[in-house]
């Protein structure tokens, strides 16, 4: 009986760490093929990187990772660094949708998606906020807009 009070008395009061301190957690385990995907798309000046942890809401893939361009041959270009550099490194993407249209651009690996989006694409679909459940994963200086990197934010 001790022990059911405690369980119920953990989860009324639960005493979890900080939602920011999880993700930088979460970021340092990054996958390096998911690493490799952003600063691929950092070569081509993508604009608002932005990886989702669905490993806790979905079975069919465990990370987003969401970039922008500004425009359809940005876009393509993004794409296109992303499939070479995963692909030199042996990681081929099981499937590629939307590259002729280029306004968003899929290219599935299985344990994550790579979603290039053309700035008002991104903004019409707005997959952070469909997918507000999940966990938005702090990234390294190395790709935030204000680290320095060679990704960057658009206002």
């Amino acid at each position: 009986m001790k022990q059911n009070s405690s369980v119920k008395e953990q989860s009324l009061h639960p005493q979890s760490t900080p939602r920011s301190k999880a993700q930088a957690e979460t970021a340092e385990r990054l996958d390096e093929r998911v690493l490799a995907a952003l600063h691929a798309a950092g070569e081509k000046k993508a604009i608002e990187p932005v990886v989702l942890d669905l490993r806790e809401i979905a079975s069919f893939t465990d990370y987003f990772v969401i970039v922008s361009g500004a425009n359809e041959r940005q876009v393509q270009a993004i794409s296109d660094e992303v499939y070479e550099t995963l692909k030199k490194s042996g990681h081929a993407a099981a499937r590629v949708e939307g590259y002729k249209t280029a306004e968003w651009i899929l290219l599935d690996y299985g344990d994550f998606v790579v979603h290039v989006f053309e700035q008002k694409a991104r903004k019409f679909y707005d997959l952070e906020r469909l997918w507000r459940e999940s966990k938005r994963v702090t990234l390294p200086a190395e790709f935030s807009a204000d680290g320095g990197g060679s990704l960057r934010t658009e206002s």
